[in-house]
């Protein structure tokens, strides 16, 4: 992935490093990256990273929440995508970056502004507007912030523990998360998580799936732009579509607890993930990404 030298986003916000859930608040320097809500949104939902190593139930990964807006400052480093901490900081910020310059193209395409959000570093556990997380939930966003959360040793977990190795896997990752502002934007969070108030735990799961397949697409849109931009390298798509692949939900299952338990998914089946990933890439179109309208 051709990301060095590219701008960095300021809509970062660094937490690491302070002692808990408390933190370093928002504003602040630039680095040289479901509960409660806001906005008419009754219910938000979590989804929790449940790793395999760890003995926690592995059903979802990369869950969706909503809201936004931040800045950086740099303390302890994660571990870094060449193989240095500074790296992994910069590589965040320039992949929030061209997050920001695909999706701010397409909404000044269609006569409106983007609303960029802002992703906040953490270390062991950070308070959101949607309620308290720690690491092992992964990375998540909030609606009612309009902020991504990640904690950086994800992305060893990713390599390490999901079989899931590579920049490019690391950009989907912040891509799929980006897809979830993009729904909070349009509504679609907020229609979706009115709909799971008024149907079974099964059908909710259903909704659920078909919100996580459609971020991404969102991530595989984002991917289209990239390329055209010149950042794909040869085997970056080939990353993003491992990682999809080994966090479906049944592929987690089978490692978890060796039995896959459909009505229990929420993220899609490692070959929905995927198929919708791939949708976006191909298509770069978001009207190819309604995941609502039919089969998935």
């Amino acid at each position: 992935m051709r990301w060095r030298g590219r701008r960095q986003s300021d809509n970062i916000e660094d937490r690491r490093g302070g002692g808990g859930f408390g933190g370093r608040g928002g504003g602040g320097m630039r680095i040289p990256v479901r509960a409660g809500g806001g906005g008419g949104i009754g219910l938000i939902i979590i989804a929790l990273v449940l790793w395999l190593g760890f003995g926690i139930n592995p059903l979802a990964l990369l869950g969706g929440m909503d809201d936004g807006g931040g800045s950086v400052q740099t303390t302890q480093r994660g571990p870094g995508v060449a193989g240095t901490a500074d790296e992994t900081d910069d590589f965040v910020a320039t992949v929030l970056a061209e997050t920001e310059d695909t999706w701010g193209q397409r909404f000044q395409a269609a006569g409106e502004t983007y609303p960029k959000p802002t992703l906040v570093l953490f270390d062991d556990q950070v308070r959101s507007a949607c309620g308290s997380a720690g690491s092992a939930t992964g990375p998540f966003y909030c609606p009612a912030d309009s902020k991504l959360y990640l904690d950086l040793t994800f992305f060893r977990q990713l390599k390490n523990q999901l079989g899931a190795p590579g920049d490019f896997a690391q950009a989907y990752v912040i891509a799929h998360e980006v897809g979830h502002h993009i729904q909070n934007v349009t509504g679609v969070l907020d229609r979706t998580n009115r709909q799971r108030q008024n149907v079974s735990a099964s059908e909710g799961n259903a909704i659920s799936v078909r919100v996580e397949l459609q971020a991404d697409c969102y991530a595989g849109i984002w991917a289209h732009d990239a390329k055209g931009d010149g950042i794909v390298e040869e085997g970056d798509i080939d990353e993003a579509l491992n990682a999809a692949g080994q966090i479906g939900d049944d592929t987690l299952q089978k490692r978890g607890q060796g039995v896959v338990v459909p009505d229990s998914f929420t993220h899609g089946t490692s070959e929905q993930r995927r198929k919708w990933f791939r949708t976006g890439y191909e298509t770069g179109e978001v009207a190819a990404c309604d995941t609502f309208g039919g089969g998935i």
